[in-house]
């Protein structure tokens, strides 16, 4: 393996919000870069080599590595979302045998390394608070499904190459919408921000500068390890909601839904294909979800240092910066672009 001075890495999924960030992280680094997504970015392919191909199919999956070969490492950060497909198939294929396909080339062509984006949808719903790596899991749902099987798929090639697995909860930063262009959406209109119940549960999130540091302490790792990632100090969901409310200094305020009847109203209107919450979301708007963080901190070194609030601020406020482009975003990865409402349009001009 060359020395750290200069490595050469292959980022899956780098035309997405996470992936294009770590590639440019990378590349700031002074580290050469090779993008593999099946999403085309025009102006990503003119900064990196870009290797347009679906992770499905394991024979251009194979030209890639034959072709951009030799790599140091792997950042699989590639995943198909739930709400960004029509066939859960596709998913299962995507996220599952695809992981199958990037560690079956990674080992044929001697790459010493591999860090695997993971998610905490794997966990389902939790037993305990904080979540340990060590926890029983159960996935709740296809997506939290597809990523533990990628997870079932490396402990196969665990023997075979270095791997760091890292779980992560929602990954914020400037450019992240998705399904956040709603709450950012309604916020800026001043519309109310309905809270499942109280809004006194707590859910975690990652910021996308804090996950690049730990990937790239991740990718130096020697054996097969699993990683909990996440901020610290979380604070509950209206608590949250109310100080980006005061930042953006809007009329939008917090009101509440009686929880039980508001998530069987979300469950039936996404069985209808009428909303693009989905059990994931279901879980962050009406339950608590904490990781306990101490072992990446203690084998990696890694500290987070944005807050849920700062991070849900920058990000909103890199919305309202690129307003004017937000919703002519054009064929981007699905967190790269706003979702559409659905039935929540109804929800929003009652709000």
């Amino acid at each position: 393996m060359r020395g750290y001075a200069r490595m050469r890495y292959l980022v899956t999924g780098g035309a997405g919000f996470f992936g294009s960030l770590l590639a440019g992280e990378l590349a700031r680094d002074g580290h050469e870069v090779v993008i593999l997504d099946r999403v085309y970015d025009a102006d990503l392919a003119r900064r990196f080599p870009f290797a347009q191909a679906d992770l499905r199919d394991p024979a251009a999956i194979e030209a890639v590595f034959a072709q951009h070969r030799p790599f140091d490492g792997v950042f699989h950060v590639a995943a198909m979302l739930a709400h960004a497909i029509k066939d859960t198939r596709d998913l299962v294929d995507s996220n599952e045998g695809g992981t199958r396909h990037i560690a079956e080339a990674a080992v044929k062509h001697g790459v010493p390394q591999l860090v695997y984006t993971s998610s905490n949808c794997v966990v389902g719903k939790p037993f305990t608070q904080p979540v340990r790596e060590d926890d029983p899991i159960n996935p709740l749902e296809v997506y939290g499904r597809s990523k533990w099987g990628g997870e079932q798929v490396l402990q196969e090639y665990r023997e075979r190459m270095n791997i760091s697995m890292i779980r992560c909860p929602t990954i914020m930063g400037g450019g992240r919408l998705g399904l956040l262009s709603i709450l950012y959406e309604f916020i800026h209109e001043g519309r109310k921000l309905w809270m499942l119940g109280s809004g006194a549960n707590r859910y975690q999130f990652i910021a996308a500068v804090d996950l690049v540091d730990a990937q790239k302490r991740a990718i130096r790792q020697p054996g097969f390890h699993l990683y909990n990632i996440g901020s610290d100090n979380v604070p509950t969901l209206r608590e949250l909601y109310e100080s980006v409310i005061a930042y953006a200094g809007t009329t939008a305020q917090v009101a509440s839904l009686p929880k039980g009847p508001a998530v069987g109203a979300m469950r039936m209107l996404h069985l209808l294909g009428l909303s693009p919450l989905g059990p994931y979301h279901y879980k962050m708007l009406a339950e608590s979800f904490v990781f306990d963080t101490t072992r990446i901190q203690r084998e990696l070194g890694w500290r987070a240092t944005k807050t849920n609030t700062q991070m849900l601020i920058e990000s909103y406020q890199w919305y309202i910066d690129h307003l004017d482009e937000v919703y002519h975003s054009g064929d981007k990865s699905a967190h790269r672009q706003p979702v559409k409402l659905q039935a929540l349009e109804l929800v929003k001009r009652f709000s």
